[in-house]
Protein backbone atom coordinates (compact mmCIF):
# COMPACT_ATOMS: atom_id res chain seq x y z
CA UNK A 1 0.00 0.00 0.00
CA UNK A 2 1.42 3.37 -1.02
CA UNK A 3 2.40 5.78 1.72
CA UNK A 4 -0.44 8.19 0.87
CA UNK A 5 -2.95 5.36 1.05
CA UNK A 6 -1.53 4.20 4.37
CA UNK A 7 -1.98 7.66 5.83
CA UNK A 8 -5.42 8.19 4.35
CA UNK A 9 -6.90 4.98 5.74
CA UNK A 10 -4.74 4.71 8.85
CA UNK A 11 -7.56 5.00 11.39
CA UNK A 12 -9.57 2.41 9.47
CA UNK A 13 -6.79 -0.14 9.02
CA UNK A 14 -5.85 0.17 12.70
CA UNK A 15 -9.24 -1.37 13.50
CA UNK A 16 -7.99 -4.88 14.26
CA UNK A 17 -10.79 -6.94 12.67
CA UNK A 18 -10.16 -5.11 9.39
CA UNK A 19 -6.39 -4.52 9.41
CA UNK A 20 -4.07 -3.66 6.54
CA UNK A 21 -4.91 -6.83 4.61
CA UNK A 22 -8.60 -6.01 4.84
CA UNK A 23 -7.89 -2.48 3.63
CA UNK A 24 -6.03 -3.86 0.64
CA UNK A 25 -9.01 -6.05 -0.22
CA UNK A 26 -11.32 -3.05 0.09
CA UNK A 27 -9.02 -1.08 -2.21
CA UNK A 28 -9.28 -3.71 -4.94
CA UNK A 29 -13.05 -4.26 -4.61
CA UNK A 30 -15.80 -3.25 -7.02
CA UNK A 31 -19.25 -2.34 -5.66
CA UNK A 32 -22.49 -1.52 -7.47
CA UNK A 33 -24.97 0.77 -5.72
CA UNK A 34 -28.49 0.57 -7.14
CA UNK A 35 -30.34 3.80 -6.40
CA UNK A 36 -28.61 7.04 -5.44
CA UNK A 37 -31.29 8.44 -3.16
CA UNK A 38 -31.21 8.70 0.62
CA UNK A 39 -29.68 5.25 1.16
CA UNK A 40 -27.45 5.00 -1.88
CA UNK A 41 -25.96 8.47 -1.67
CA UNK A 42 -24.69 7.92 1.87
CA UNK A 43 -23.55 4.37 1.09
CA UNK A 44 -21.51 5.79 -1.78
CA UNK A 45 -19.90 8.50 0.34
CA UNK A 46 -19.00 6.09 3.13
CA UNK A 47 -17.47 3.56 0.73
CA UNK A 48 -15.61 6.26 -1.20
CA UNK A 49 -14.12 7.59 2.02
CA UNK A 50 -13.27 4.01 3.04
CA UNK A 51 -11.28 3.54 -0.18
CA UNK A 52 -13.38 1.00 -2.08
CA UNK A 53 -11.52 0.70 -5.37
CA UNK A 54 -14.41 1.10 -7.79
CA UNK A 55 -17.99 2.30 -7.34
CA UNK A 56 -20.68 1.87 -9.97
CA UNK A 57 -23.55 4.30 -9.29
CA UNK A 58 -26.85 3.32 -10.94
CA UNK A 59 -29.82 5.67 -10.82
CA UNK A 60 -32.57 6.81 -13.17
CA UNK A 61 -33.62 10.06 -11.47
CA UNK A 62 -32.64 13.71 -11.07
CA UNK A 63 -31.75 15.82 -8.06
CA UNK A 64 -34.70 17.80 -6.67
CA UNK A 65 -34.99 20.30 -3.84
CA UNK A 66 -36.98 17.85 -1.71
CA UNK A 67 -34.02 15.41 -1.82
CA UNK A 68 -31.71 17.68 0.15
CA UNK A 69 -33.32 16.97 3.54
CA UNK A 70 -31.90 13.42 3.58
CA UNK A 71 -29.66 12.82 0.54
CA UNK A 72 -26.30 13.92 1.83
CA UNK A 73 -24.21 14.08 -1.35
CA UNK A 74 -26.33 16.77 -3.02
CA UNK A 75 -26.41 20.54 -2.63
CA UNK A 76 -28.70 23.44 -3.55
CA UNK A 77 -26.86 24.00 -6.82
CA UNK A 78 -27.60 20.39 -7.78
CA UNK A 79 -31.30 20.93 -7.12
CA UNK A 80 -31.25 24.11 -9.22
CA UNK A 81 -29.40 22.51 -12.14
CA UNK A 82 -31.23 19.14 -11.80
CA UNK A 83 -28.45 16.83 -13.05
CA UNK A 84 -28.95 13.06 -12.88
CA UNK A 85 -28.24 11.85 -9.36
CA UNK A 86 -25.59 9.42 -10.57
CA UNK A 87 -23.71 12.24 -12.30
CA UNK A 88 -24.02 14.71 -9.41
CA UNK A 89 -22.90 12.02 -6.97
CA UNK A 90 -19.90 11.06 -9.11
CA UNK A 91 -18.75 14.69 -9.30
CA UNK A 92 -18.94 15.09 -5.53
CA UNK A 93 -17.27 11.74 -4.80
CA UNK A 94 -14.41 12.56 -7.16
CA UNK A 95 -13.70 15.59 -4.98
CA UNK A 96 -13.83 13.41 -1.85
CA UNK A 97 -11.54 10.66 -3.14
CA UNK A 98 -9.79 11.14 -6.48
CA UNK A 99 -7.87 7.86 -6.13
CA UNK A 100 -10.83 5.55 -6.72
CA UNK A 101 -12.80 4.73 -9.87
CA UNK A 102 -16.33 6.12 -9.99
CA UNK A 103 -18.69 5.08 -12.77
CA UNK A 104 -22.03 6.93 -12.95
CA UNK A 105 -24.75 5.16 -14.94
CA UNK A 106 -27.97 7.05 -15.69
CA UNK A 107 -30.31 4.13 -16.20
CA UNK A 108 -33.23 2.22 -14.77
CA UNK A 109 -32.06 -1.22 -13.65
CA UNK A 110 -34.19 -3.61 -15.68
CA UNK A 111 -34.06 -7.21 -16.92
CA UNK A 112 -32.65 -6.07 -20.27
CA UNK A 113 -29.62 -4.36 -18.71
CA UNK A 114 -29.15 -6.02 -15.30
CA UNK A 115 -26.39 -8.34 -16.46
CA UNK A 116 -24.44 -5.49 -18.06
CA UNK A 117 -24.87 -3.09 -15.11
CA UNK A 118 -24.18 -5.60 -12.33
CA UNK A 119 -21.47 -7.72 -13.93
CA UNK A 120 -17.99 -7.98 -12.47
CA UNK A 121 -18.81 -6.53 -9.06
CA UNK A 122 -17.92 -8.04 -5.70
CA UNK A 123 -21.00 -6.76 -3.90
CA UNK A 124 -24.31 -4.97 -4.56
CA UNK A 125 -25.90 -2.40 -2.26
CA UNK A 126 -29.64 -1.80 -2.33
CA UNK A 127 -30.58 1.87 -2.39
CA UNK A 128 -33.90 1.33 -4.15
CA UNK A 129 -37.46 2.08 -3.08
CA UNK A 130 -39.43 -0.81 -4.59
CA UNK A 131 -39.66 -4.60 -4.41
CA UNK A 132 -39.68 -5.06 -8.18
CA UNK A 133 -36.07 -3.88 -8.42
CA UNK A 134 -35.04 -5.73 -5.25
CA UNK A 135 -36.38 -9.02 -6.62
CA UNK A 136 -34.41 -8.32 -9.80
CA UNK A 137 -31.22 -7.78 -7.77
CA UNK A 138 -31.99 -10.92 -5.77
CA UNK A 139 -32.39 -13.00 -8.94
CA UNK A 140 -29.09 -11.75 -10.34
CA UNK A 141 -27.27 -12.20 -7.03
CA UNK A 142 -28.57 -15.74 -6.57
CA UNK A 143 -27.64 -16.72 -10.12
CA UNK A 144 -24.16 -15.21 -9.94
CA UNK A 145 -23.42 -15.90 -6.26
CA UNK A 146 -22.93 -12.20 -5.50
CA UNK A 147 -23.53 -10.92 -1.94
CA UNK A 148 -25.84 -7.94 -1.53
CA UNK A 149 -27.27 -5.87 1.31
CA UNK A 150 -30.98 -5.10 1.40
CA UNK A 151 -32.19 -1.94 3.12
CA UNK A 152 -35.39 0.07 3.38
CA UNK A 153 -36.59 3.12 5.32
CA UNK A 154 -39.79 5.14 5.60
CA UNK A 155 -41.07 7.58 8.22
CA UNK A 156 -38.83 6.90 11.25
CA UNK A 157 -38.47 3.15 10.67
CA UNK A 158 -35.93 1.12 8.71
CA UNK A 159 -34.46 -2.35 8.30
CA UNK A 160 -31.34 -3.97 6.93
CA UNK A 161 -30.31 -7.49 5.95
CA UNK A 162 -27.13 -8.85 4.36
CA UNK A 163 -27.79 -11.65 1.86
CA UNK A 164 -25.04 -14.09 0.86
CA UNK A 165 -26.12 -16.65 -1.77
CA UNK A 166 -25.54 -20.22 -0.68
CA UNK A 167 -25.12 -19.18 2.94
CA UNK A 168 -28.12 -17.11 4.02
CA UNK A 169 -31.76 -16.91 3.06
CA UNK A 170 -32.36 -14.91 -0.11
CA UNK A 171 -34.98 -12.17 -0.36
CA UNK A 172 -37.61 -14.55 -1.75
CA UNK A 173 -37.05 -17.00 1.09
CA UNK A 174 -38.10 -14.17 3.42
CA UNK A 175 -40.64 -12.42 1.18
CA UNK A 176 -42.00 -15.02 -1.27
CA UNK A 177 -44.37 -12.36 -2.61
CA UNK A 178 -44.20 -8.56 -2.47
CA UNK A 179 -46.33 -6.94 0.23
CA UNK A 180 -49.97 -6.73 -0.85
CA UNK A 181 -52.13 -3.64 -0.88
CA UNK A 182 -51.09 -0.01 -0.57
CA UNK A 183 -47.74 0.36 1.16
CA UNK A 184 -46.37 3.39 3.02
CA UNK A 185 -43.94 5.46 0.98
CA UNK A 186 -41.77 8.46 1.73
CA UNK A 187 -44.22 10.50 -0.33
CA UNK A 188 -47.25 9.51 1.75
CA UNK A 189 -45.69 8.97 5.20
CA UNK A 190 -42.63 11.21 5.05
CA UNK A 191 -39.16 10.15 6.14
CA UNK A 192 -36.56 11.34 8.62
CA UNK A 193 -32.97 11.84 7.52
CA UNK A 194 -31.55 10.10 10.61
CA UNK A 195 -33.27 6.80 9.79
CA UNK A 196 -32.03 6.71 6.20
CA UNK A 197 -28.54 7.62 7.44
CA UNK A 198 -28.66 4.88 10.07
CA UNK A 199 -29.78 2.18 7.64
CA UNK A 200 -27.29 3.26 4.96
CA UNK A 201 -24.50 3.20 7.56
CA UNK A 202 -25.43 -0.32 8.63
CA UNK A 203 -25.48 -1.43 5.01
CA UNK A 204 -22.09 0.15 4.39
CA UNK A 205 -20.75 -1.54 7.53
CA UNK A 206 -21.84 -4.94 6.22
CA UNK A 207 -20.30 -4.12 2.86
CA UNK A 208 -16.91 -3.28 4.37
CA UNK A 209 -17.02 -6.41 6.52
CA UNK A 210 -17.77 -8.66 3.55
CA UNK A 211 -15.16 -7.00 1.35
CA UNK A 212 -12.44 -7.07 4.02
CA UNK A 213 -13.16 -10.37 5.75
CA UNK A 214 -15.13 -12.42 3.24
CA UNK A 215 -18.69 -13.62 2.99
CA UNK A 216 -18.21 -16.06 5.86
CA UNK A 217 -18.00 -13.06 8.21
CA UNK A 218 -21.70 -12.27 7.79
CA UNK A 219 -24.18 -13.14 10.50
CA UNK A 220 -27.68 -13.60 9.10
CA UNK A 221 -29.54 -11.06 11.22
CA UNK A 222 -32.41 -8.77 10.36
CA UNK A 223 -31.91 -5.37 11.99
CA UNK A 224 -34.87 -3.07 12.60
CA UNK A 225 -34.59 0.43 14.01
CA UNK A 226 -36.95 3.29 14.79
CA UNK A 227 -35.13 6.56 15.39
CA UNK A 228 -38.28 8.23 16.81
CA UNK A 229 -39.03 5.68 19.52
CA UNK A 230 -35.40 4.66 19.95
CA UNK A 231 -36.26 1.00 19.44
CA UNK A 232 -33.55 -1.25 17.98
CA UNK A 233 -34.17 -4.95 17.38
CA UNK A 234 -32.09 -7.71 15.85
CA UNK A 235 -33.56 -11.09 15.04
CA UNK A 236 -32.13 -14.14 13.32
CA UNK A 237 -33.14 -14.14 9.68
CA UNK A 238 -35.36 -17.03 8.59
CA UNK A 239 -33.51 -20.12 7.44
CA UNK A 240 -33.10 -20.78 3.74
CA UNK A 241 -36.25 -22.19 2.19
CA UNK A 242 -35.27 -25.58 0.72
CA UNK A 243 -37.99 -25.09 -1.90
CA UNK A 244 -37.32 -21.39 -2.61
CA UNK A 245 -38.04 -20.81 -6.31
CA UNK A 246 -35.02 -18.51 -6.54
CA UNK A 247 -32.07 -19.82 -4.54
CA UNK A 248 -33.17 -23.49 -4.39
CA UNK A 249 -35.01 -24.17 -7.65
CA UNK A 250 -32.90 -21.63 -9.58
CA UNK A 251 -35.85 -19.92 -11.23
CA UNK A 252 -35.22 -16.26 -12.09
CA UNK A 253 -38.42 -14.78 -13.55
CA UNK A 254 -37.59 -11.21 -12.52
CA UNK A 255 -34.20 -11.37 -14.23
CA UNK A 256 -35.80 -12.90 -17.31
CA UNK A 257 -38.39 -10.11 -17.39
CA UNK A 258 -41.34 -12.45 -17.01
CA UNK A 259 -42.91 -10.51 -14.13
CA UNK A 260 -41.96 -6.94 -14.99
CA UNK A 261 -44.93 -4.65 -15.45
CA UNK A 262 -44.70 -2.37 -18.49
CA UNK A 263 -45.47 0.63 -16.29
CA UNK A 264 -44.59 1.09 -12.63
CA UNK A 265 -45.44 3.76 -10.09
CA UNK A 266 -42.48 5.72 -8.79
CA UNK A 267 -44.04 6.33 -5.36
CA UNK A 268 -44.27 10.11 -5.47
CA UNK A 269 -47.23 11.16 -7.59
CA UNK A 270 -45.52 9.90 -10.71
CA UNK A 271 -45.64 7.07 -13.20
CA UNK A 272 -42.62 5.60 -14.94
CA UNK A 273 -43.00 4.37 -18.51
CA UNK A 274 -40.34 1.74 -19.18
CA UNK A 275 -42.02 -0.36 -21.83
CA UNK A 276 -40.62 1.67 -24.75
CA UNK A 277 -37.17 0.19 -25.41
CA UNK A 278 -36.29 2.45 -28.32
CA UNK A 279 -33.79 5.28 -28.86
CA UNK A 280 -35.14 8.81 -28.65
CA UNK A 281 -33.48 11.78 -30.35
CA UNK A 282 -33.76 14.25 -27.50
CA UNK A 283 -32.71 17.24 -29.60
CA UNK A 284 -35.40 16.49 -32.16
CA UNK A 285 -37.98 15.99 -29.44
CA UNK A 286 -36.94 19.28 -27.80
CA UNK A 287 -37.46 21.05 -31.10
CA UNK A 288 -40.98 19.68 -31.37
CA UNK A 289 -41.94 20.38 -27.76
CA UNK A 290 -40.38 23.83 -27.38
CA UNK A 291 -43.28 25.43 -29.24
CA UNK A 292 -45.73 23.85 -26.79
CA UNK A 293 -44.03 23.96 -23.40
CA UNK A 294 -40.92 25.10 -21.51
CA UNK A 295 -38.16 22.55 -22.19
CA UNK A 296 -34.83 21.83 -20.50
CA UNK A 297 -32.44 19.32 -22.03
CA UNK A 298 -28.97 17.92 -21.55
CA UNK A 299 -27.21 14.80 -22.78
CA UNK A 300 -28.94 12.69 -20.16
CA UNK A 301 -32.61 13.64 -20.47
CA UNK A 302 -35.23 16.12 -21.58
CA UNK A 303 -37.68 17.72 -19.18
CA UNK A 304 -40.83 19.53 -20.31
CA UNK A 305 -43.64 21.17 -18.32
CA UNK A 306 -46.80 20.12 -20.14
CA UNK A 307 -49.38 21.48 -17.71
CA UNK A 308 -50.36 20.05 -15.35
CA UNK A 309 -47.69 17.38 -15.82
CA UNK A 310 -43.91 17.26 -15.84
CA UNK A 311 -42.55 14.98 -18.54
CA UNK A 312 -38.98 13.65 -18.32
CA UNK A 313 -37.77 11.59 -21.27
CA UNK A 314 -34.53 9.59 -21.41
CA UNK A 315 -32.50 8.61 -24.52
CA UNK A 316 -33.60 4.96 -24.25
CA UNK A 317 -37.29 5.90 -24.50
CA UNK A 318 -38.03 5.62 -20.80
CA UNK A 319 -40.06 8.46 -19.29
CA UNK A 320 -41.34 9.69 -15.96
CA UNK A 321 -44.63 11.59 -15.87
CA UNK A 322 -45.12 13.54 -12.65
CA UNK A 323 -48.44 14.92 -11.54
CA UNK A 324 -50.47 11.71 -11.76
CA UNK A 325 -50.60 8.15 -10.48
CA UNK A 326 -53.12 7.15 -13.14
CA UNK A 327 -51.48 4.75 -15.59
CA UNK A 328 -53.95 5.61 -18.33
CA UNK A 329 -53.26 9.33 -18.01
CA UNK A 330 -49.51 8.70 -18.09
CA UNK A 331 -49.83 6.59 -21.23
CA UNK A 332 -51.87 9.34 -22.83
CA UNK A 333 -49.32 12.05 -21.97
CA UNK A 334 -46.50 9.91 -23.33
CA UNK A 335 -48.32 9.14 -26.55
CA UNK A 336 -49.37 12.77 -27.03
CA UNK A 337 -45.93 14.31 -26.62
CA UNK A 338 -43.45 11.54 -27.40
CA UNK A 339 -45.40 9.17 -29.63
CA UNK A 340 -47.12 5.84 -29.27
Amino acid sequence: MARAGQQRYLRQSRFAPLGEEGQQRIGSARVAIVGMGALGSLQAELLARAGVGALRLIDRDFVELSNLQRQFLYEETDAEEAPPKAVAAARRLARINSAIQIEPIVADLAPRNAEELLERVDLILDGTDNFETRYLINDFAAREGAPWVYGAAVASYGLKLAIVPGRTACLRCIYPEPPSGAQPTCETEGVLGPVTAAIASLQAGDALKILARGRESVTARLTRIDVWTGEIRQTAAPARDPDCPCCARREFPHLEGLLRAPISLCGRNAVQIHERARPIDLAELAGRLSALAPVRMNEFALRAMVDPYELTVFPDGRAIIRGTTDVGVARSVYARYVGG
